[in-house]
């Protein structure tokens, strides 16, 4: 990791035209609630990628990749660790929790994978997810639960009190812990002590803590890079393929998804420049993830919601339950609504449609295609929750398949009822599919251009 000198643009005042922006970010994100899949998306983008980074969220994401027949579950580190020729790089946008990356990290590696340590990069500017903070969310949830007579479905993993950490800026970053370890020390006890004033009944063995964190830190470092100035040296050095892996989705967003149930992060296109540094003139594709039903952890709105035989086929042919959390996710069909609105703010290039399969077996199947209040179709997204807790959904209804495609490999291999199918969501949203996916491995992605 030579330190060349930097490239920057001849200081001549001459205007940039876009085509020499330096090379062009490909962005995965999800178009849902969440366990689109993105996992699968991103594995097959990164067998050609020479960077594969995250950007936002923390370990409360999980992402299943299956390769040879081994299945790797990832929280922290970048679906790409898995190709031995890519950097996975971990943003200043992600918050980590120090312990469950290298407890990941270490878990995969006795599942066959390889050096990953030696592939990983990561950004001193993003914030640690300490242990307490993990407990307070606990807290926070049980709090609201008592309060209100519901929580969040918070996955307990530390990550809104991590950003809200950062927000209200007592947040303590990867730089800090490499720095002076006794600043450190003294800010690490402020904030627990904070955090206690906050919660008296949090007790945090501080001095153990600080061991821990010391040795942490010690095997971090080599990894640790300025992020701002990697990005720019990967972004305008030699023609290099560099994918962002989006964790969460459009509709856990904290400013557009269904706030409160949402996650702390920015999960949209804009998360990529804001968690890793790139300009938005290199931001490349923008491919959107979206399952051929719907489903959503925790609580929250949810229109399409089937809480009947179907509801209850989907979630146990589709395994539908969290990586992170092992929860039974809620299911329902396909919302288009959703999808358009995730649509309308991240600008998709491409559409990668998964886990066709799983509608086999059904007669019918039916597909949300708007919202109406008071019998009006409405035109837009509603903000408030009461509001969408109101919305009736349109449906159109398409006859069902009865045909295992599980085996299919390419369009042709689809039966003519599941290429309709497929063909009215394409139209509906205005954007190209450009994969189906009908099963868990690689293999079973069908690429359609």
């Amino acid at each position: 990791q030579g330190q060349q000198e930097p490239h920057y643009p001849a200081a001549t005042g001459q205007k940039r035209s876009r085509n020499d922006a330096g090379n062009k970010v490909t962005v995965v994100l999800g178009a849902q609630w969440g366990d689109e899949g993105k996992g699968k998306v991103v594995d097959l983008l990164a067998t050609e990628a020479d960077f594969v980074c995250r950007c936002q969220g923390g370990n409360n994401a999980g992402h299943t990749v299956v390769v040879d027949g081994k299945e790797y579950d990832f929280h922290l580190l970048p679906s790409g660790i898995i190709n031995p020729k890519s950097v996975s790089l971990i943003g200043n946008g992600v918050v980590i929790h120090l312990p469950g990356l290298f407890e990941e990290g270490d878990k995969n590696e006795k599942k066959g994978l390889k050096g990953w340590e030696k592939r990983l990069i990561v950004s001193d500017r993003a914030h640690l997810v300490f242990d307490f903070h993990q407990v307070v969310d606990g807290l926070q949830e049980t709090e609201r639960q008592a309060q209100e007579g519901k929580n969040i479905g918070t996955t307990k993993k530390g990550i809104g009190p991590a950003y809200s950490s950062k927000a209200s800026r007592t947040g303590l970053r990867v730089c800090d812990l490499l720095g002076d370890f006794k600043d450190f020390s003294t800010r690490f006890k402020n904030l627990v002590r904070q955090y206690q004033s906050m919660y008296p009944s949090l007790t945090v063995d501080v001095e153990d803590q600080l061991k821990k964190l010391k040795e942490y830190s010690e095997r971090l470092r080599p990894m640790v890079r300025d992020g701002v100035y990697y990005m720019y040296e990967a972004l305008h050095g030699p023609p290099k393929k560099i994918l962002v892996e989006g964790a969460n989705a459009a509709l856990l967003d904290i400013d557009f998804g269904t706030y409160p149930f949402v996650t702390s992060s920015n999960c949209t296109v804009g998360g990529a420049c804001t968690g890793l540094g790139i300009p938005p003139l290199n931001i490349g594709d923008v491919f959107g993830v979206a399952k051929a039903y719907t489903t959503r952890v925790g609580i929250g709105a949810f229109p399409t919601e089937q809480l009947n035989a179907v509801g209850e086929l989907l979630q146990t042919r589709g395994h539908e339950v969290g990586v992170t959390t092992g929860r039974k996710r809620r299911c329902g069909w396909l919302d288009l609504v959703i999808v358009r609105y995730a649509h309308m703010i991240n600008g998709f290039t491409a559409i990668a449609l998964t886990k066709l399969d799983i509608l086999d077996v059904l007669d019918e199947i039916k597909v949300g295609v708007a919202y109406k209040l008071n019998g009006k179709r409405i035109p837009h997204f509603p903000a408030n929750m009461d509001v969408l807790q109101k919305v009736e959904v349109e449906y159109e209804t398409f006859p069902g398949w009865k045909t295992d495609t599980s085996a299919a490999r390419k369009w042709n291999d689809l039966p003519a009822k599941a290429q309709n199918y497929i063909r009215f969501i394409e139209n509906h949203i205005g954007v190209p599919i450009k994969w189906v996916g009908v099963g868990k491995s690689r293999e079973c992605m069908i690429q359609m251009f």
